[in-house]
């Protein structure tokens, strides 16, 4: 497969950045993720790293070249990365477990599928028309979806969240795909410090309108000067669909003998992440299996 990529993360207003991103690619298909750690509980930027490890290191394990179920996938391994953060908490003994928001998309063939979990968003644009945008996981969108107004008139808090990967109860990961790609196409996947102060139209006619290299630098800009001294980090990664086919000289060089190529770093030390050992991965996939087969049978009753 071919694309392009562009990403860039910058600090606002905040003491740290505890937005993370990054992506890991075969020569058949690539996974890309963003994660936005949360204030407000512990280590967030550590919540927003493990989460990406996770999907890199079972998408490495998973894509042989490419992945059987893409769908199913990132759904399991998002809640396969939630459970690794209730690992790490119980590992250091913290009171309060360190949350983040994900999303991830595959893309594969000429094909696109996407999960997330929270409010950072994908978001995928052809020409200069939005195709598709993720439902942020927030009371606002929620209230606002249903057509409810709050009290006052008063805008529902956007911060808030009903679902995270992280918190105590079992997270929320809706999915989209496959949705098939057009050369060109172009995915967005970013931190509620874009969207947060530019809006819809503005992110879609930025990429319709020139090359991802450009528009992810000022539409990134444009979020800070905008939040000014109090600016939420702004975090973008996008990718523009070349089209099915070798990938370019630069990637094959990248790919190496292993056929396998990551900008997913390693831990932040040596401890940061509990080992993951197939057992225990595929222990977490049956546990998964098992509740969703509990679930489906209890709505048929």
């Amino acid at each position: 497969m071919r694309f392009n990529v562009f990403q860039v993360s910058r600090r606002g207003g905040r003491e740290t950045n505890e937005d993370r991103m990054g992506y890991c690619f075969t020569r058949e298909a690539g996974l890309f993720a963003l994660a936005d750690g949360m204030g407000g509980h512990p280590e967030g930027e550590v919540a927003a790293q493990i989460a990406l490890q996770t999907l890199a290191a079972l998408f490495q394990q998973e894509a042989r070249p490419v992945i059987t179920d893409p769908q199913r996938f990132l759904q399991e391994a998002i809640i396969v990365a939630h459970q690794q953060l209730l690992r790490y908490a119980a590992s250091k003994g913290l009171s309060d477990t360190p949350r983040t928001t994900v999303v991830a998309c595959i893309l594969q063939g000429n094909q696109a599928w996407w999960a997330h979990c929270g409010d950072s968003r994908l978001y995928l644009v052809r020409s200069s028309k939005l195709i598709a945008r993720t439902r942020d996981h927030s009371y606002s969108e929620l209230q606002e979806a249903l057509g409810r107004v709050s009290r006052g008139g008063e805008p529902f808090n956007r911060n808030v969240l009903f679902t995270c990967l992280g918190s105590p109860g079992r997270p929320m990961v809706d999915g989209q795909g496959p949705l098939v790609l057009e050369p060109a196409d172009r995915l967005l996947l970013c931190s509620d410090g874009l969207w947060g102060s530019v809006d819809d139209d503005e992110i879609v006619q930025h990429l319709a309108d020139q090359p991802i290299s450009e528009a992810v630098p000022e539409l990134v800009e444009q979020a800070l000067r905008r939040g000014g001294a109090r600016s939420d980090n702004v975090t973008v990664l996008a990718v523009e669909w070349e089209g099915e086919g070798e990938p370019s000289g630069d990637t094959t060089q990248s790919l190496g003998n292993s056929g396998f190529a990551s900008t997913i770093q390693g831990a932040l030390d040596a401890d940061l992440v509990a080992a993951m050992d197939e057992e225990e991965i595929e222990r977490s996939v049956r546990e998964i299996n098992e509740a969703i087969r509990v679930r489906a049978a209890a709505n048929r009753r």
